[in-house]
């Protein structure tokens, strides 16, 4: 005989059971996982094929993006601002540093610490290839009208929070 709490149990599989088969599965199509890796792989591919500005990659890009925008930042700050891991940051600031387009100085308060910088030729190969990154982006978003474009950058902004 079983106990109430066995019953109960059973009842559960069952009804758990009965659920997972009356769902349908998910299309891959519409699984966001999928959706975001594609649409991922689309835009990496148009900026390496399009970024032929000194040849930046996208994170070289994005971390001299952020030197223009924020200014001064130690080499820990600029990985948090731009999502990347201490070793990624590392390899892209030493790049960044033998070609020139950046440079390491000495904090103001603190002299024991070091701050990276855009250097002049940083400053105008970035604004070079900004203008291809507007350029991609616009490519990227052919078909969507203002409004979805919006949406579209709001809505990811969300999701990565």
């Amino acid at each position: 005989m079983h106990s109430d709490s066995d019953q109960a149990l059973d009842k559960m599989r069952v009804d758990s059971h009965s659920m997972a088969e009356t769902r349908t599965p998910m299309a891959l199509d519409d699984q966001l996982s999928f959706l975001l890796r594609r649409s991922h792989q689309r835009v990496t591919g148009l900026f390496q094929q399009m970024m032929t500005v000194s040849q930046l990659t996208a994170p070289q890009y994005n971390a001299l993006v952020r030197l223009r925008e924020k200014g001064r930042v130690s080499q820990n700050q600029l990985g948090r601002l731009i999502d990347m891991d201490p070793a990624t940051t590392q390899g892209v600031i030493s790049r960044l540093v033998q070609r020139g387009y950046i440079q390491r100085v000495p904090d103001e308060v603190d002299r024991r610490r070091v701050q990276l910088t855009l250097t002049d030729i940083g400053h105008q190969v970035l604004l070079e290839a900004m203008v291809v990154g507007r350029d991609i982006q616009e490519k990227a978003l052919m078909g969507f009208n203002e409004e979805e474009r919006s949406q579209l950058k709001r809505l990811l902004g969300k999701l990565a929070r």
